[in-house]
């Protein structure tokens, strides 16, 4: 089954940077668009970034553009998000995300998240 697991989150102060992963199994990693999501309490998820499955292309939130770098290694099956210039509005819980067609269908795969938070 599919499996997106996040990790590297943790507490930083403004300014600093953290490098978030997603390492992903159960599916064709290569041939997937992968994202990342991020979620305060009280509001809905809001997309960051998106990189395509060659990695050839990739797109990130008005917020997080200059800031922010989605790369992927597909040796790995690992998606990272690399955020520089930390501001305390960038707390969040960070999830990484796959839409999959299954059948006629199409499915949002979810990491469990991973905390960032950005305080002095």
């Amino acid at each position: 089954q599919v499996q997106l697991v996040e990790s590297g989150g943790g507490l930083v102060q403004p300014g600093g940077s953290l490098r978030l992963s997603c390492a992903a199994s159960g599916f064709t990693f290569n041939s997937y668009i992968m994202n990342w999501y991020r979620q305060v309490p009280g509001k809905g998820r809001e997309l960051v970034a998106s990189i395509t499955g060659t990695g050839g292309s990739a797109n990130n939130a008005d917020f997080a553009k200059g800031r922010f770098t989605i790369s992927r290694d597909n040796a790995k099956n690992t998606v990272y998000l690399q955020m520089n210039s930390l501001k305390p509005e960038d707390t969040a819980v960070y999830y990484c995300n796959v839409n999959i067609l299954r059948g006629w269908a199409t499915h949002d795969y979810w990491g469990q998240g991973t905390q960032v938070t950005v305080s002095a």
